[in-house]
C-alpha cells in the first residue's frame, strides 16, 4: 500500500462504513463486525442509498448472525469496488478525485511523485500513456475487520438448546468474514481465544496462495512482545500466519485499554525491532512445517509486518516511530473522530468533542466487561447514566446482550451494566450496613457501568437518521486521551496532510511527546491503584505493584539513554518532561 497508515476500529459504529468513504483513495480502515443488528441495519441503509434492492435477514432465521454480516461486508465490497473503478476511470483535472487520490498519497510515495511529474506533462499520447500507467498502480484501501476475541457469548435457541460452539458470537462473526467476498484482513484484539483461533483452521482461504499472499489474513493486536510470540505460534502451529502484529499502546488508545505490567511503548517497540526476524524465522519454520502436514506448497515465505498505533499526534512521531522502529505503518484512531467525512459522530457529541480538554478524557470502570474503558465526560450516555441515578432508577434496558457474563444473582448470564443486575446488587448492598463512605463508593461502583451495545451504536443511528422512535438516543464515546489536543472539526485532507507533515493541526497547541503522554499516563495508573488497595493491601498486590513501578523505570531509563542517542530528534522541553515525570514516579511510595 501507498499510504503508511490505517484507521483502526472506533467503536462499534464510528467506523462501520468508514470503508465506503476513504477505501477508494487507497486507505485501508477497520469495521467493528460484533453487532450483527447494526451491519443489518447499516446494510439496509446503504442499499437504499445506492439504489439497491435489500432483503432482510430476520434474527430468527437460520444462522442469522453470520448471513447478516457476511451480506454487510459483501456490500461494501461491491460499493467500494464500485467507487474505486468509477474513480480510476476519470479525467486527470484539478478537484476530481482521481486527483485527490494522489494529492493525498505521501510525498515519497514514488506513484506520487509520478503523478506531479504527469500534470507537467504536454498534453499528447505520451501523457495519456502515463495516465494509464498510473491507474494501473493504483489500489484500494482494505476493508478489514475487527473481532474482540473474548467478547464471545454463547448463543441458545428459543427452547433454551445451546447451538453448539460454532454459533458463538466472536465464531459466527468470525465465519461471516471467513465467508465474505471481501480480500482483507481479521483484527484479532482483547486476549487470546484458544476456541476462535483454533476455529480459524477450518477456513481454506487463510490458507495461503502459491505467491506468498492471502485471500483472507489474520492480524493480531498485542500490547507485548511475549503475548505475540505466544499467540502467533499457537496459530503457526495450526498453520495458520500472523500478517501483521498491530501493536497498539495500552493506555493511550481509544476504547477498553489493557494496562500492561508496567510496559512503556518504547521499550515495547524496541523489543519488536531487535528480535523481530529471529520471530520471524521460528514462526516460519512452524508454520512450514504444518502446511508440509497438511500437504499445502509453500511457493514463497508470507510477508510479517509491524505497525503501532496509540497517542500519536504528529507528523514527527510518525516519521520517527517508522523510521526508527523499522515499521510498516502507523494506526490513527481518534482524531479521525473529528472528521465528518470518515466516521460517524453526531452533530451534538462531534462539537463537544471539538471544545473538549485534557480533564473530559478520562480512564473509567464503565465497561460491562470489567476492563478499563477510555471515557468522554460529556457523552450523552454518562449524563443518561447520572439522571437515571437521581431518578432512583440506575442502569439500562438489556436488549442486545452481547457483553452479558455475571451470574451472581441469576442462573442466566446478565450484564452488569442492565438495570437487572444492579436492582440486584444495590439490594444486596443495603442489607450490608455499611459506614456511609463506604456505601457510597460501593455504590458508585455498582452504578458506573454503561449499555455499551446501544450506546456505542446510537451516534451513527442519529447521523444517517435511522434512530428507531423508541430507542435511546444517548451517545456513549469512547475517544483515546490523545484527542485532547486537536479542537476543530477537520476534513479529510487535513488529517491527512497533517498525518504526512505537510499542514500541522497541532501549531498553536501545548502538548507533550507521545512517549511522556503514555508515560504520564501510566503514573497516574499506579497512582490510583495505591491508592485503591491504601487499606487492603496483601503480599501479592504489592509485589505487583513494586514491579509496575519497576518497569517504569526501566522505560524512562530506555528513554533516557535513547534520547541521548538520537539527541536531534528531541528537544530540550521533551527531555524536561521526562525528567519532571521520573521525579513524579519516585516521589510515589507504594
Amino acid at each position: 500500500m501507498a499510504h503508511q497508515f490505517h484507521i483502526p476500529v472506533l467503536g462499534l459504529g464510528f467506523s462501520i462504513d468508514t470503508p465506503l468513504k476513504v477505501a477508494r483513495y487507497g486507505i485501508s480502515s477497520v469495521v467493528s463486525i460484533v453487532d450483527d443488528e447494526l451491519t443489518e441495519r447499516m446494510r439496509k441503509y446503504h442499499s437504499q442509498l445506492n439504489l439497491i434492492p435489500f432483503y432482510p435477514i430476520d434474527k430468527k432465521t437460520e444462522n442469522s448472525r453470520t448471513k447478516r454480516i457476511a451480506a454487510y461486508l459483501n456490500l461494501l465490497q461491491d460499493l467500494v469496488d464500485e467507487q474505486f473503478e468509477a474513480l480510476k476511470q476519470q479525467e486527470f483535472v484539478a478537484g476530481s478525485d482521481i486527483c485527490r487520490y494522489f494529492e493525498l498519497l505521501p510525498d515519497e510515495a514514488v506513484i506520487k511523485q509520478g503523478y506531479e511529474l504527469m500534470m507537467e506533462y504536454p498534453e499528447g499520447v505520451s501523457k495519456k500513456i502515463f495516465q494509464d500507467r498510473l491507474r494501473q498502480s493504483m489500489k484500494k484501501g482494505n476493508i478489514d475487520v475487527n473481532i474482540m476475541a473474548k467478547v464471545d457469548k454463547l448463543n441458545f435457541d428459543a427452547q433454551g438448546n445451546y447451538l453448539g460452539d460454532e454459533n458463538t458470537d466472536a465464531l459466527s462473526a468470525l465465519r461471516a468474514f471467513a465467508e465474505s467476498k471481501i480480500n482483507a484482513a481479521v483484527v484479532l484484539s482483547a486476549g487470546m481465544n484458544p476456541r476462535l483461533y483454533s476455529y480459524i483452521e477450518k477456513f481454506e482461504n487463510f490458507n495461503p496462495n502459491s505467491n506468498g499472499t492471502f485471500d483472507k489474513r489474520i492480524i493480531l493486536k498485542v500490547s507485548d512482545f511475549r503475548s505475540a510470540l505466544i499467540q502467533a505460534k499457537f496459530l503457526a502451529k495450526k498453520g495458520l500466519w500472523v500478517s501483521e502484529f498491530r501493536i497498539e499502546s495500552g493506555l493511550n488508545c481509544g476504547g477498553h485499554a489493557f494496562a500492561t505490567d508496567g510496559f512503556l511503548l518504547g521499550p515495547i517497540l524496541e523489543d519488536f525491532k531487535q528480535n523481530r526476524l529471529q520471530m520471524q524465522q521460528e514462526l516460519q519454520e512452524l508454520y512450514t512445517k504444518t502446511l508440509a502436514a497438511k500437504g499445502i506448497n509453500l511457493g514463497k515465505l508470507p510477508q510479517q509486518k509491524v505497525t503501532v498505533q496509540g497517542g500519536i499526534g504528529t507528523a514527527q512521531e510518525n516519521k520517527f516511530l517508522l523510521k526508527y522502529f523499522n515499521l510498516d505503518a502507523t494506526g490513527w484512531g481518534s482524531p479521525f473522530l473529528l472528521v465528518p467525512e470518515v466516521t460517524n459522530v453526531d452533530e451534538h457529541t462531534l462539537l463537544k468533542l471539538a471544545d473538549a480538554k485534557e480533564e473530559d478524557y478520562y480512564l473509567s470502570n464503565s465497561s460491562p466487561l470489567g476492563v478499563l474503558f477510555n471515557n468522554f465526560k460529556y457523552s450523552s450516555a454518562e449524563q443518561q447514566r447520572l439522571d437515571r441515578i437521581a431518578a432512583g432508577k440506575p442502569g439500562s434496558p438489556c436488549t442486545k446482550k452481547y457483553l452479558v457474563s455475571n451470574t451472581e444473582f441469576t442462573k442466566e448470564p446478565i450484564c452488569t451494566a442492565s438495570s437487572k443486575y444492579q436492582k440486584l446488587k444495590i439490594k444486596q448492598l443495603n442489607s450490608q450496613d455499611l459506614a456511609p463512605e463506604a456505601y457510597q463508593e460501593a455504590y458508585h461502583k455498582i452504578t458506573e457501568k454503561v449499555c455499551l451495545c446501544e450506546g456505542l451504536c446510537t451516534s451513527t443511528y442519529i447521523k444517517t437518521n435511522t434512530l428507531k422512535p423508541k430507542e435511546s438516543a444517548a451517545v456513549a464515546i469512547c475517544p483515546g486521551p490523545n484527542l485532547a489536543f486537536f479542537n476543530k472539526v477537520y476534513s479529510l485532507d487535513e488529517m491527512v496532510k497533517h498525518i504526512y507533515g505537510s499542514v500541522n493541526l497541532l501549531e498553536k497547541v501545548q502538548r507533550s511527546h507521545m512517549f511522556i503522554n503514555e508515560l504520564n499516563l501510566y503514573i497516574d495508573y499506579l497512582q490510583e491503584e495505591v491508592q485503591t488497595y491504601l487499606n487492603n493491601v496483601n503480599e501479592k498486590k504489592k509485589k505487583h505493584l513494586d514491579n509496575f513501578k519497576v518497569q517504569l523505570e526501566n522505560g524512562i531509563a530506555y528513554y533516557k539513554k535513547m534520547f541521548g542517542e538520537i539527541s536531534g530528534n528531541f528537544s530540550t522541553e521533551v527531555k524536561t518532561d521526562l525528567l519532571n515525570s521520573e521525579k513524579r514516579l519516585l516521589n510515589m511510595t507504594i
